[in-house]
């Protein structure tokens, strides 16, 4: 899996050989998406913002980080897939928005922003 579409296709195809689909509804997806964030951030919850960076270095640490991700990631994307959602258009438009809401820092010519 390499695109976007790939994993929409995997996971459509991974639910149904299942009979999840019955449950996928957005409300249920939404809900199990919040939950993974959940167990997500709990990897972080007694952290300093030092050991978070350090975290990345560390397999023992990171690697099930990187598998909550995952799970975040599976969520969103089956979300966004039985809602019919190009989550890459809608990126796309958001970061534009954001572009419009916080423009760059001009720098001031004195070292200072």
């Amino acid at each position: 899996m390499r695109t976007i579409e790939d994993l929409q296709c995997a996971l459509s195809d991974f639910a149904e050989e299942r009979d999840w689909n019955q449950y996928h509804s957005p409300k249920n997806l939404a809900m199990a998406l919040a939950g993974e964030v959940g167990e997500l951030i709990a990897h972080f919850q007694w952290m300093t913002e030092s050991e978070s960076h350090l975290a990345a270095i560390y397999p023992e640490e990171n690697d099930p980080i990187a598998l909550e991700m995952a799970d975040v990631m599976i969520y969103l994307v089956r979300l966004a897939s039985v809602m019919d959602i190009d989550l890459l258009e809608v990126c796309e438009m958001k970061m534009e928005l954001n572009a419009e809401k916080y423009p760059k820092i001009q720098p001031t010519g004195d070292g200072l922003y």
